[in-house]
C-alpha cells in the first residue's frame, strides 16, 4: 500500500465520474482513462480493517482468483489516502455485464444456458475453496469471451480445502435472499442451475445439499 498525498489524489481523479456514493462521500470513481477508483472509508472503531484494509484484501484477493484462472478486476495500485481518511484501490475493470443486468432480456435458451454456466461457475468456486460471502449476480459478470468473472471482491476468503457443507449452505442462502434474483434463477423449479452445480462439483454430498436447498 502506497502513501498518496492529496495533490496526487486530486491530479488521479481529475474529471472523474462518481458511479457509487453515500452520505460519507464518494465509494466508487470512473477515471478519464476508463479505469476504475474503490474508496473504502477508513473506520475509527476497533474492527479487523485496521489491521488488514478492505483495499488491501481486493488486491490480495484479486491475486488470489487469478492463480485460479478466474476472471476479475486487475490492480493497478493500492494507496492511502490520510487526508480523506481513504484507503483506495485503483483497478481495471471486468469488461462485460453482470448476470442481473443480464437476466432482464435473454431468451429463454439462453436463460438455460447462463443458469447452467453459473452452477458450474459457483461449484468451480467451493471445490477451490473460495468462499465469496457476499456472493450475489450484480457482483457475478458475463465477460465478452463468454467466461464467467467477480467483481467487488474485497469480501473473499481462499483455503486450501474445497468448501464444507456449512459454509456452501451459507453462501446459497445469501445468494437467494435477492428476490429478483431468485425469481430468475429458480423459475424453472432450479433444474437447470442446481443440475449443473451437482455435475460440476466435486463434493459428496453436492446432491443432497442442493435437494436441501430447493427447500429454501
Amino acid at each position: 500500500m502506497q502513501a498518496l498525498d492529496h495533490d496526487a489524489y486530486l491530479r488521479l481523479s481529475a474529471d472523474a465520474k462518481v458511479l457509487e456514493a453515500d452520505r460519507y462521500g464518494d465509494k466508487v470513481l470512473r477515471l478519464a482513462d476508463g479505469n476504475f477508483l474503490k474508496l473504502f472509508r477508513r473506520k475509527r472503531l476497533l474492527s479487523s480493517a485496521l489491521y488488514y484494509p478492505y483495499a488491501q484484501r481486493f488486491a490480495d484477493n484479486a491475486k488470489l482468483l487469478q492463480t485460479h484462472d478466474i476472471p476479475c478486476p486487475k490492480v493497478l495500485a493500492v494507496y492511502r489516502v490520510s487526508t480523506l481518511a481513504r484507503d483506495v484501490v485503483h483497478y481495471q475493470p471486468l469488461p462485460g455485464e453482470t448476470l442481473r443486468q443480464l437476466y432482464l432480456h435473454r431468451s429463454d435458451s439462453a436463460d438455460r444456458h447462463l443458469k447452467e454456466q453459473l452452477g458450474a461457475f459457483i461449484a468451480t468456486l467451493h471445490d477451490r475453496g473460495i468462499y465469496f460471502r457476499s456472493l450475489h449476480l450484480g457482483n457475478i459478470v458475463l465477460t465478452p469471451d463468454h467466461t464467467l468473472g467477480l467483481i467487488d471482491i474485497s469480501d473473499l476468503k481462499g483455503q486450501t480445502t474445497p468448501l464444507g457443507r456449512h459454509k456452501r449452505l451459507r453462501n446459497f442462502r445469501h445468494m437467494l435472499r435477492y428476490t429478483e434474483d431468485r425469481r430468475w434463477l429458480l423459475n424453472d423449479a432450479g433444474q437447470a442451475f442446481w443440475n449443473a452445480y451437482i455435475a460440476a462439483s466435486t463434493h459428496p454430498a453436492a446432491l443432497a445439499l442442493a435437494n436441501q436447498l430447493k427447500t429454501l
